[in-house]
């Protein structure tokens, strides 16, 4: 009771919201509690988040392979771009939701260079828009969140390097929507630079 008044008043505060969330998380707490990926969408779709990002740091992909039912839920409620492997499923619509699973920053950039090689631009044509328009994930997360610790991966490395960070010592299994709310009151309190 005392926690549905406290998300009442927190949802009430928010006034500014980030258009777009990336959450990060392990393969560990992915198999601890798949069903929470779906919880942690539902919460963005309620309060009116735009576009959400689920990171799944794993090296070891085929682990995963039994929460994929659960993952691809999210397009009951959404519209899900999943990338698992060298797949991308889309299912649903709605809000965009992308979920990555074991990709990392730098094969990303290392894929978005070699395209850009093949189509042999000339290097001086290069420039930041060249880039981004070669890049896999297209999002620019105003948020990031980390649950477990501080520890980050390099997923979204180009994209990210303006958002917002938000770590939870709360690990994923435990992770509850008073949480987000939490994170969403951070962010909003915070002045955006964009590196100036």
């Amino acid at each position: 009771m005392i926690r549905w008044l406290y998300e009442r008043i927190l949802l009430r505060n928010l006034k500014r919201l980030p258009e777009q969330v990336c959450f990060m998380i392990t393969g560990e707490d992915m198999l601890e509690a798949p069903g929470k990926i779906v919880e942690a969408t539902e919460w963005c779709r309620e309060v009116g988040i735009q576009g959400t990002t689920f990171h799944i740091s794993t090296d070891q992909t085929k682990q995963i392979r039994e929460c994929l039912p659960t993952i691809r839920s999210i397009g009951e409620i959404a519209n899900l771009n999943l990338h698992y492997g060298d797949t991308v499923e889309t299912i649903g619509e709605g809000m965009e939701v992308t979920v990555a699973v074991g990709m990392s920053g730098r094969e990303e950039i290392t894929a978005c260079i070699r395209e850009i090689a093949q189509e042999g631009v000339d290097p001086n044509e290069i420039d930041e828009e060249t880039i981004e328009r070669h890049l896999t994930f297209t999002c620019m997360p105003d948020l990031v969140i980390k649950t477990g610790g501080n520890y980050l991966t390099d997923f979204l490395i180009w994209q990210s390097v303006y958002s917002e960070l938000f770590f939870l010592d709360v690990n994923w299994k435990w992770f509850r929507k008073v949480d987000f709310l939490r994170a969403l009151r951070d962010y909003q309190s915070r002045a955006r630079r964009f590196g100036s």
